[in-house]
């Protein structure tokens, strides 16, 4: 499911977005992972989750992919909201630090995403993921790939 081909042509990004908010669906990663697109604005995203017994490793916490994902997401996100319509993006690196273990207790969590700096050719994103009192359970820089897309919106 390629969810930016199905809405029409020559929205920014930042449009794109909003209108995937406003529809309420998902990517299927947020589905199989249980979380979503809360907040956006230029420059700036929010995913909310519940991290649960759905995402735990074998050593009986949050499995740190599960972090990493919605890291990626909120640095991705905030990128593709500083997009032209005719560009595309890609992570070409992220950098995870794991400050405390999640666990079925923590509650919901809040994945917020930045933009540092974007040009032509890259993006640089930071992205921290609190709770709801607002301890911090894990942060992540990220450099992404910025790109022309094909005129279809592939």
């Amino acid at each position: 499911m390629n969810l930016v081909a199905e809405l029409p042509a020559g929205l920014t990004g930042l449009e794109q977005l909003q209108r995937m908010l406003a529809s309420g669906r998902s990517a299927p990663i947020g589905e199989t992972l249980g979380f979503k697109l809360a907040e956006v604005e230029e420059g700036r995203v929010v995913f909310e989750g519940v991290p649960g017994l759905h995402a735990y490793n074998p050593i009986g916490t949050v499995h740190g992919g599960y972090a990493a994902t919605l890291l990626d997401s909120a640095c991705g996100c905030a990128a593709h909201s500083r997009l032209a319509p005719h560009q595309g993006y890609t992570t070409l690196e992220l950098k995870v630090a794991y400050h405390r273990p999640m666990t079925a207790s923590t509650g919901p969590v809040r994945a917020e995403g930045r933009v540092l700096s974007i040009g032509r050719r890259a993006a640089f994103a930071e992205a921290t993921i609190t709770d709801a009192a607002g301890k911090l359970y894990a942060s992540a820089t990220s450099t992404l790939l910025v790109f022309e897309r094909e005129a279809s919106g592939a």
